[in-house]
């Protein structure tokens, strides 16, 4: 059972449930557009498709902890690797399976996936690994994420379910939406994921937006950046998506915007556990917004 719980954590748990939420909302949001049935041969798909993701998810956030473990023994000691839970040849045996799991699976099972899955593994190891590490400079680190979480899975992943689904790729203004909002909202993710890091990142000369800006103006723009896409799909809603349910869309991001602002009232910026729980906020109303948008998609 503890070899389960490590793996666990070695995997980064908050970003397999916002991999595995995308698959799923994706997947139903395209179910919608092609007027699809749920069988048991899309449902056989979209579990390959999660594997795939999922392995590729462990990959890159697995490379990331081989490439950061001295730094993660300041900032986040309790992950697998700088904790002594896994040795580096253990956790280069996971990346090396799982990253070539990833590619067999997607492309096995389509063209639009293999893109995805390759195209997030690209960025993910340019991002880690020496010596291109883009995640010593803030703009490109901060493009690595939202571009894989923006932009690479919701625009491949949609792609691939509308060929498998409907047998022609194509791209909704529900998709486009959706891919704008993840894009800017996968913004405040990637300046403020550092916040907690501040000791460890100094020490080791990584670059980031908190140590160039200050951890209070990072906050600021953090929430800002997600005011703007609630305010954004909230205009949305009512103007420029027919397709989906107005209603439920517009009121639904009225209750999470009304959430933020409450929430980023009791900030104390100067513990760590403080700023690590509104981070952990951040990533809820990243699983949320897939939520609510999918249900709109369907009601």
């Amino acid at each position: 059972m503890s070899s389960i719980y490590t793996l666990w954590k070695f995997a980064r748990p908050h970003t397999v449930i916002g991999t595995s939420l995308s698959v799923f909302a994706l997947y139903l949001i395209a179910i919608a557009a092609t007027n699809s049935l749920i069988n048991l041969t899309n449902l056989g798909q979209t579990l390959g498709t999660l594997i795939a993701c999922l392995c590729g998810n462990v990959y890159i956030v697995g490379l990331n902890q081989l490439f950061d473990a001295e730094i993660d023994k300041i900032n986040k000691p309790n992950l697998p690797i700088a904790s002594g839970e896994l040795t580096q040849k253990q956790g280069i045996f996971i990346i090396i399976i799982t990253g070539i799991l990833s590619l067999i699976i997607s492309a096995y099972l389509g063209k639009w996936l293999l893109i995805t899955v390759a195209v997030s593994l690209l960025l993910g190891t340019a991002y880690s690994m020496p010596p291109i590490r883009l995640k010593r400079f803030p703009l490109l680190a901060a493009f690595c994420i939202f571009t894989v979480r923006g932009v690479v899975i919701n625009l491949g992943l949609f792609l691939f379910f509308s060929k498998t689904l409907g047998g022609q790729e194509f791209l909704t203004p529900s998709v486009w939406t959706l891919t704008l909002f993840v894009l800017i909202f996968t913004v405040a993710i990637a300046i403020f994921k550092d916040v907690p890091d501040m000791e460890g990142d100094k020490k080791y000369k990584i670059s980031t937006f908190t140590l160039l800006l200050g951890k209070e103006l990072v906050f600021k723009i953090a929430s800002s950046v997600i005011i703007i896409c609630y305010l954004g799909m909230i205009l949305a809603g009512m103007f420029w998506l027919p397709s989906v349910n107005s209603y439920f869309l517009v009121f639904s991001h009225v209750i999470l915007l009304a959430l933020l602002w409450l929430r980023s009232q009791n900030v104390d910026l100067e513990k760590r556990s403080g700023i690590r729980s509104f981070y952990q906020f951040i990533w809820k109303l990243f699983y949320l917004e897939y939520f609510f948008f999918t249900a709109a998609c369907l009601l």
